[in-house]
């Protein structure tokens, strides 16, 4: 028997509720890893590391072009890197919403310690 337009929504809010609060246990679930990008992590590490080597071979042997093709692979291994981890699930950064509440929660309190605790 198919469900209903309503149970749809309604397990649809559940798997999202869940996701939220306990990806682990999601990743485990789906059979999916909770760290997808652990390999395009370590070759942005990689690129950045001969990047680096690059640029100090370029300033030993005082040649400019060597010096700029290694900031650019370091550029692009930081990139990969970064791109990498935006793309982790457990990093993901808090909603505006619940940072905004938490914000305007410890503002209150300070406010009340400041004027009341005198």
């Amino acid at each position: 028997m198919p469900l209903s337009d309503h149970e749809r929504k309604l397990l649809a809010q559940m798997e999202e509720a869940l996701s939220a609060d306990d990806p682990h246990l999601v990743s485990t679930l789906t059979g999916t890893r909770l760290y997808p990008g652990r390999n395009r992590i370590l070759l942005g590490v990689a690129l950045t590391l001969v990047g680096l080597a690059t640029i100090f071979a370029g300033l030993i042997s005082k040649t400019t072009p060597v010096g700029i093709l290694g900031f650019l692979i370091s550029l692009g291994g930081v990139t990969l890197a970064i791109s990498a981890l935006s793309g982790v699930k457990g990093l993901r950064a808090p909603s505006k919403r619940s940072r905004k509440g938490k914000l305007n929660s410890r503002l209150e309190d300070r406010w009340e310690r400041r004027n009341f605790d005198q």
